[in-house]
């Protein structure tokens, strides 16, 4: 499915999940959101708010704003309760894919409308980078850029459908990606258009 090859420490699941798991993946995030809403980031410094809305599963949630930047923390940043736990299924996926790394702390939430976008950069505010991050697709298609360890470099894209699951780990670990543009009317998972994509990830 994916035209090229993929860096080493790539990996690319297309139909990783079923029609029939996205809908559960989709009621179990739709119950958790009643409990730990959807809020808008904003950047370090500049307070400028990303184009995406998140929420978090876990022991651990990423978080961003412009008094205190990009971090974890174990409490929501609007309703400070604990975030709500990695659903078994998101589990079983991490333990299938991550060779045998320790369970995952936090999964990342994050809603996409159909004109939204995510910017190239790299998940490095984990304390360590000996484990994968691990990303779910779910709803609309989107183009997805991956790049390599440093900015500016050469990139390519991937088509990533509703069910999809894509991994970076070792030498990857650290690579630049980013989300160019969603493709509405690509799944009818969603009844409002729009793509979630989760990102489990080990914190320490």
């Amino acid at each position: 499915m994916t035209a090229f090859s993929l860096p080493e420490g790539v990996r690319h699941w297309p139909q990783y999940f079923s029609p029939a798991q996205q809908q559960d993946l989709l009621d179990m995030i739709r119950t958790a959101v009643t409990h730990a809403p959807l809020f808008t980031p904003t950047m370090p410094r500049t307070g400028k708010e990303m184009s995406v809305r998140m929420t978090n599963l876990g022991s651990q949630g990423w978080v961003t704003d412009k008094q205190r930047g990009y971090r974890y923390q174990p409490t929501h940043p609007v309703t400070g309760k604990p975030w709500p736990p990695i659903p078994q299924i998101l589990q079983d996926l991490w333990r299938e894919v991550a060779n045998g790394v320790a369970e995952p702390q936090a999964c990342l939430i994050n809603f996409y409308t159909d004109d939204a976008k995510m910017g190239m950069h790299q998940d490095r505010d984990e304390q360590s980078f000996d484990a994968p991050v691990v990303s779910v697709s779910l709803g609309n298609s989107c183009l997805f850029r991956l790049g390599g360890t440093k900015r500016g470099g050469k990139t390519q894209s991937i088509r990533l459908d509703s069910g999809d699951v894509i991994l970076f780990g070792g030498p990857a670990r650290l690579a630049y990606h980013g989300v160019d543009r969603i493709y509405p009317n690509t799944s009818q998972l969603l009844k409002n258009g729009g793509r979630i994509n989760l990102t489990l990830r080990r914190v320490d």
